[in-house]
């Protein structure tokens, strides 16, 4: 029935293209504001193949050319769950990096085609990229005026009409004059007369407002122009702008209906703009261009500011966490007690545990939606259970859980993997326990690295994979992304990944005060994933003798590590006293906020190994 659905809305795009005299068309998972997660209305992938991933994109031709004429482009994240989800019959799954879209398009579109895209919902360099591309075949990039995927979907949802949420001086730790006084000051010293604020954090930052307009991100659909005198625009749909909020701003911040966007760009004719080429759709680009603008490609300026957290900010993570860590542990108890009957499945679990954080009083909302795999669902990394695909967590086998929690103090982000127990007893196997060790090691090694100011997130990675590599085992995604402060679950400019395949962020220092994730892996395909996840916060160290300022990372997230699935024998003294100084920690934080039997629970959970 699904394949049926997904095949007449193929078909309806192509007669749709055909129409418009266009061969192909484009079709990302994008916003306007090249946000990672995007709100319903945006979900063209989803809807068109049945791709549920948070990162993917799709080229449909008009006619099926050569082979099945379209194709889907996902990561190594994604390369199970797009078997799972995409017919393979309608379109061609396809690895990146490995390929691309425009690759792709260059051995399979016609000569002379004149493939589709929309301007708001790609990069200037991508369609650079697309057009050269195509050159070599006499063909075109068109850039659409209105999306003809949204043509053929009927109910297809609507922006969010939600009021814009102030986000309080007592969690921000600085109020939105100051910031923007620091970019003025970043915007004057280069010469710079504005800077397009266009991602969906930074504009959330720079105003200090939150929103409901994108499912577990807390922000607000709008658009920005902050300009070297302190002042600043704001494009917001009319029914989001409340007198509260123009309060909020105070004077030097105008307020636009967000359709008054695009005319003010036109007005920035002979100014210099600073847009930040990987946040900025190639329509701002193009409309700075012929209004005669000169545009600076440069980072959006509140990129390293929001990344670098202040003192209230890095205090209220460490408040959110302690907090979650008890909703976790409730929840890890639960299970403990619970699946061994086999009364327990992935849907019923995700559904606990969010029953858990919300018993706190604070949950916002979920930061993601939860990662809840039994046995072989652990393998896919970024899996969600559907009634169709939901499993039992079968007694005598591993679950994967990769949840967290938006508070107005701070974001969390926790992966856990635990052994489902049988009511008779039995033990992992002794690959599981090799494997978990070895990612366990891997995590304890990035949690206990010290290193000098400078370092990047490329050149941590491989303290994370090392002891998987010793046995020949690697994971096909990145070690850590930054964290936001009640604000994105992945924020950049830092990552912890390898420094290839077009890695974003990898080279990009680490500095004090930025909140990452540190989570090593390991999948074995059709039978166990494990992944071992905790948040840290760069902090500087203080070496006797040293030469140069050196960083290392605080340890934000307190949860039990299931420690039946340690094989003692592979870790070093110093791994050993690491993981027993850890569940110390775990059970001083988050053990005051527990009692009865979930504190017996958690105790026993953190004795010494």
């Amino acid at each position: 029935m699904l394949q049926h659905t997904l095949e007449a809305r193929l078909s309806a795009l192509r007669e749709e293209l055909v129409a418009r005299g266009l061969d192909g068309f484009v079709v990302p998972i994008s916003d306007e504001h090249m946000s990672e997660y995007v709100g319903d209305y945006a979900q063209r992938l989803a809807w068109l193949t049945g791709f549920g991933g948070s990162a993917g994109s799709a080229v449909v031709l008009s006619r099926g050319y050569e082979g099945r004429g379209a194709a889907v482009f996902v990561d190594g994240r994604y390369t199970l769950q797009v078997r799972d989800q995409v017919p393979a019959a309608l379109y061609e799954h396809v690895g990146v990096p490995q390929s691309s879209v425009a690759q792709w398009l260059a051995d399979h579109a016609p000569d002379g085609a004149r493939i589709g895209y929309d301007p708001w919902l790609h990069t200037a360099a991508f369609v650079r990229t697309l057009t050269d591309a195509l050159r070599g075949r006499g063909g075109v990039a068109v850039a659409v005026d209105d999306n003809p995927v949204d043509a053929i979907w009927p109910d297809q949802p609507l922006r969010s009409a939600a009021p814009v949420m102030l986000h309080a001086h007592a969690d921000a730790g600085e109020d939105s004059a100051s910031k923007r006084a620091r970019i003025a000051d970043a915007l004057s010293t280069a010469g710079e007369d504005s800077a397009v604020i266009a991602a969906l954090d930074s504009v959330a930052w720079l105003f200090n407002i939150r929103g409901t307009d994108v499912a577990h991100s807390p922000l607000a659909l709008a658009f920005a122009l902050a300009h070297a005198d302190g002042t600043a625009d704001l494009f917001l749909a009319a029914e989001k702008q409340t007198p509260d909020l123009a309060a909020h701003l105070g004077n030097a911040v105008r307020l636009h209906d967000r359709d008054a966007f695009v005319p003010a760009l036109g007005a920035l004719g002979g100014k210099r703009v600073r847009v930040d080429p990987e946040r900025s759709v190639a329509a701002i680009t193009q409309a700075l261009e012929s209004a005669g603008a000169t545009v600076v490609a440069a980072t959006d300026p509140t990129v390293l500011p929001k990344a670098i957290k202040n003192r209230v900010e890095q205090d209220g993570h460490r408040a959110a966490q302690v907090r979650d860590g008890a909703a976790v542990a409730r929840f890890l108890h639960w299970l403990s007690v619970t699946a061994p009957r086999g009364e327990v499945d992935e849907l019923s679990a995700a559904a606990r545990l969010h029953a858990f954080r919300e018993d706190t009083g604070l949950l916002v909302d979920t930061s993601f939606d939860t990662i809840s795999g039994a046995g072989p669902n652990g393998a896919v990394v970024h899996y969600r259970a559907t009634e169709e695909t939901n499993r039992l967590l079968e007694p005598g086998s591993l679950y994967l859980v990769d949840s967290g929690g938006q508070y107005r103090d701070g974001t969390t982000d926790i992966t856990r993997t635990v052994w489902i127990d049988t009511l008779e007893g039995t033990a992992p196997t002794a690959e599981m326990r090799d494997r978990f060790t070895r990612v366990l090691k891997g995590h304890i090694a990035l949690a206990a690295a010290v290193f000098p100011e400078g370092t990047s997130g490329g050149q941590l990675d491989v303290l994370a994979r090392q002891h998987l590599w010793a046995a020949g085992l690697d994971y096909a995604h990145g070690t850590g992304h930054g964290v936001g402060s009640f604000l994105c679950v992945h924020e950049g400019p830092a990552r912890i990944a390898k420094p290839q395949g077009g890695q974003a962020g990898t080279a990009h220092p680490l500095h004090a005060g930025m909140i990452l994730s540190n989570e090593p892996g390991f999948y074995k395909e059709g039978a166990w994933g494990i992944r071992i996840e905790n948040l840290v916060l760069v902090e500087p160290r203080a070496l006797p003798g040293a030469e140069t300022g050196f960083l290392g990372f605080e340890t934000l997230t307190f949860a039990p590590i299931d420690r039946r699935l340690v094989e003692p024998g592979l870790l070093s003294e110093a791994e050993r006293t690491w993981l027993d100084d850890y569940h110390a920690q775990v059970l001083r934080r988050i053990g005051p906020q527990l009692d009865g039997d979930v504190l017996a629970w958690l105790e026993e959970q953190c004795a010494p190994l």
